[in-house]
């Protein structure tokens, strides 16, 4: 059995027994005995959607209100007209053909990658490199778009891509630890009511089974799904 170190053990007497308050739950969040390092924040909400089903499987990408903590490392597949100014709002790379050779032969020092919709034929062939990494642009989370430089500087600042998984989870981060509470908070109501919003026409019964807030090396939180989704 995996020893529950002293840290882990004084935050899970701090848990309460069920679902609380968003607020309520953000504020004990910052109340555990923390690692030295700033912990990231993350959300959970499992769905009641059925995940064999296209139309079901949620995907995306959402732009919060005040940021995650940190910037992602973003390429650009463009024309060569273009590429200049992805360059100037983020990319740490931009280009087409030369661009598809580098990563062909074997660089990948990149979290996500933007395309502009004539680029995607010269791309196909990177489909088995970058598919199973989830790192492919598609159109349904905002990462193949006409608007290249805008899309650039979005996720260059931190906008973050969610999806369900075969559980019918989606799992998103929210921010970092030294966050205050309010901004914690907005960032995490604003994802909520994202996931909300989107809810697939198809789906029968309860849509949002229930939601769940963590940091790196905290117990995870339950919020209630009154609460949480309620109406700003």
């Amino acid at each position: 059995m995996a020893r529950i170190n002293k840290r882990r053990k004084h935050n899970l007497t701090l848990c309460p027994q069920g679902p609380v308050e968003p607020a309520s739950a953000v504020s004990l969040l910052k109340k555990f005995k923390a690692p030295k390092f700033d912990q990231t924040v993350e959300i959970c909400v499992h769905l009641g959607v059925d995940t064999k089903q296209a139309d079901q499987m949620l995907r995306g990408s959402v732009s919060l209100p005040k940021g995650i903590g940190k910037s992602k490392r973003v390429v650009a597949f463009c024309p060569s007209d273009v590429a200049k100014k992805a360059i100037e709002n983020g990319a740490i790379k931009a280009g087409g053909e030369d661009l598809v050779a580098e990563i062909e032969a074997g660089w990948m020092d990149f979290d996500v990658a933007v395309a502009s919709p004539d680029m995607m034929r010269v791309i196909s062939k990177l489909g088995r490199v970058l598919g199973p990494k989830g790192l492919m642009p598609s159109p349904k989370n905002g990462t193949v778009t006409p608007n290249v430089a805008e899309a650039v500087g979005e996720f260059a600042a931190g906008k973050v891509e969610y999806r369900t998984d075969k559980g019918g989870n989606v799992q998103a981060v929210i921010g970092k630890m030294s966050f205050s509470e309010s901004d914690l908070l907005e960032n995490m109501m604003h994802f909520i009511h994202t996931i909300e919003k989107i809810r697939p026409s198809t789906v029968k019964g309860t849509y949002i089974k229930k939601i769940t807030i963590s940091g790196t090396m905290t117990p995870g939180l339950q919020l209630k799904y009154e609460s949480a989704v309620a109406a700003p």
